[in-house]
């Protein structure tokens, strides 16, 4: 876990990060210093996909932390629905009576997906979450402000979540040597990544930017907007838009599929619900198949 104490900029959070490794994936705790009330950000579920386990290290992690500083959890965040981990959102809201929210367009995200999994009750389910918050929507913290800022791309139902001098930026920018994140999932696109994390780096220039991943051997999670501007080997200033969709979409078509991926959106479109299991207590997941193209 790695902490980053609020500044003394106004309305700054404290800010915990927690790593989980099989994932590469950040999760956060931003929380009020006066008030000691919480958000949680893209909780990590365990999940296995060769043994089709799962299991809540990194979560029960996150309520230890929780009750070593006392705080209290007022929202269980997922800033899209991640391709490549399972969310611990509806655990944690279980455990701690907490309200869960995600961006609004996650409903386009259902009706995509109830398609490829052959699973038409998979759409139009909003009651997964308490709240499906909308570009520009606030909610507060304590004393804190948090706004939500519409950040598609990576997919079409991206927010970022900025409290004050914190924005929790998710799978936009990596950090500053590893460039951005991809634009290839369906529903995804380059131009509008571009354009999202335009909008991020155009905030002042000591904002803190917490990102959603780190694949190298002393993981990282956050860089100010200054240092990406001068240093991201994708956007920093200089850098076109025609040149990072260039150098974006070559990147992107070595890739291939997260290998949680298939199993993980069915579960983070549910609000991190597992599939209800059957009268004798069996539960599966699903996999489409050849409706996919191997690559990398």
């Amino acid at each position: 876990m790695q902490r980053f104490p609020a500044t003394q900029s106004q309305n700054s959070p404290d800010v915990a990060a927690f790593y989980d490794k099989a994932t590469g994936s950040w999760q956060y705790v931003a929380s009020d210093p006066e008030t000691g009330q919480a958000v949680i950000i893209d909780p990590v579920l365990n999940f296995d996909p060769a043994a089709g386990a799962t299991w809540t290290a990194c979560a029960d992690e996150i309520l230890s932390y929780l009750r070593e500083r006392g705080l209290t959890v007022v929202f269980v965040l997922d800033t899209h629905p991640h391709a490549d981990h399972f969310s611990a959102a509806h655990y944690l809201a279980q455990k701690l009576g907490a309200r869960q929210g995600i961006g609004r367009r996650v409903l386009d995200v259902q009706r995509l997906w109830a398609d490829l999994y052959a699973q038409d009750d998979m759409q139009d389910q909003p009651d997964h979450w308490d709240r499906l918050f909308d570009d520009g929507d606030t909610f507060a913290i304590g004393g804190l402000q948090a706004q939500v800022i519409l950040s598609t791309g990576h997919t079409l139902a991206s927010v970022s979540y900025r409290i004050g001098d914190a924005i929790f930026a998710h799978d936009t920018l990596m950090m500053p040597e590893s460039g951005s994140a991809r634009a290839d999932f369906p529903g995804g696109s380059t131009e509008e990544l571009w354009h999202s994390i335009r909008t991020i780096l155009d905030l002042p220039g000591d904002t803190r930017v917490f990102i959603g991943h780190d694949y190298g051997d002393d993981p990282a999670c956050m860089a100010t907007v200054a240092e990406h501007r001068a240093t991201n080997k994708h956007m920093k200033d200089g850098i076109t838009k025609a040149e990072f969709i260039e150098t974006r979409e070559a990147r992107d078509a070595t890739l291939g599929l997260p290998d949680r991926m298939l199993h993980a959106l069915q579960v983070n479109l549910r609000g991190g619900r597992l599939p209800e299991p059957d009268a004798q207590g069996r539960a599966v997941l699903r996999v489409p198949l050849n409706r996919f193209t191997p690559k990398g």
